[in-house]
């Protein structure tokens, strides 16, 4: 194959991240409000990165190291994973960035919490059941 009609990508600037930002060209999956108090860990053995982190009733995924791959996001029973370029969710991408550097890497599943189907769905969980307290981790 000639390379006729191909174009060379590698030294064009990547497009501007969709919140603004000056992360890389690379998106990411982020942990949102429904995996508070629910904390199923189906999606932490199917990440080929291992990039979950465990908080005390949630996980983040830390954006640095996503590639993106988007196996996680069907895995989690309570849909609470979503690429970051969805609108709004710009202050989930900032929580994840900020507790993956704080909680413990997990990469085995566990139990849920015990009160994971009757949390499924409420609104509001984090500003009523956010907790900042780390998980176990591995």
């Amino acid at each position: 194959m000639s390379g006729y009609g191909r174009r060379k990508i590698q030294d064009r600037e990547p497009p501007p991240h969709p919140t603004g930002g000056h992360r890389s060209s690379t998106m990411t999956y982020v942990v949102t409000d429904n995996c508070i108090r629910c904390k199923y860990t189906d999606c932490v053995e199917v990440c080929p990165v291992d990039c979950f982190y465990e908080g005390e009733n949630m996980l983040v995924i830390n954006p640095d190291e996503c590639i993106d791959c988007g196996v996680c996001e069907p895995e989690c029973p309570a849909e609470a994973i979503s690429p970051d370029t969805e609108p709004g969710l710009d202050k989930w991408l900032e929580l994840n960035a900020e507790y993956a550097a704080k909680w413990p890497n997990i990469t085995a599943k566990k139990d849920a919490l015990p009160e994971a189907k009757e949390m499924d769905g409420v609104a509001g969980k984090l500003e009523q059941y956010f907790s900042p307290e780390a998980g176990s981790g591995d």
